[in-house]
């Protein structure tokens, strides 16, 4: 069977975080950075190249296969700052409308700038996102 293509890496967050191109971006990465930190309780882990998550979700395939992935994380991406909401972005309207510029995906947030955006609203998706996945991870 296939695995996963991202996988945890020992890579170094804060070399990554340094090495991202523009003005704004690595700043607006430090940010929601200590924002993930702050609301899992866990250290950022790099996840493939350019991909920061905190906490492990445990879950199962349709097969039964294991797999783990992150609960919450994030890219700074070229085109935007992507957040990775692992229990979806489509129950989260309420927050979505009060958030600020952004556009979603099925478990994404795409935010262009984070100045743009309300700091408070974007703490309670995640860690309404967080709350939600940890919930949905089966037992061991």
């Amino acid at each position: 069977m296939a695995e996963l293509k991202t996988q945890r890496t020992d890579g170094d967050v804060d070399a990554f975080l340094s090495s991202v191109p523009d003005d704004r971006r690595p700043a607006d990465a430090r940010a929601v950075c200590a924002l993930m930190a702050d609301v899992t309780g866990e250290p950022p882990v790099l996840w493939g190249k350019d991909i920061v998550g905190f906490g492990t979700l445990r879950y199962r395939y349709a097969d039964g296969r294991p797999a783990e992935w992150f609960v919450v994380g994030f890219s700074p991406r070229k085109q935007s700052l992507t957040l990775y909401l692992m229990s979806g972005c489509e129950d989260r309207s309420d927050l979505l409308g009060r958030l600020g510029p952004h556009t979603t995906g099925k478990a994404c947030l795409y935010v262009k700038r984070l100045a743009a955006v309300d700091l408070d609203v974007l703490r309670e998706l995640v860690e309404a996102s967080v709350a939600a996945s940890r919930a949905a991870e089966p037992p061991e």
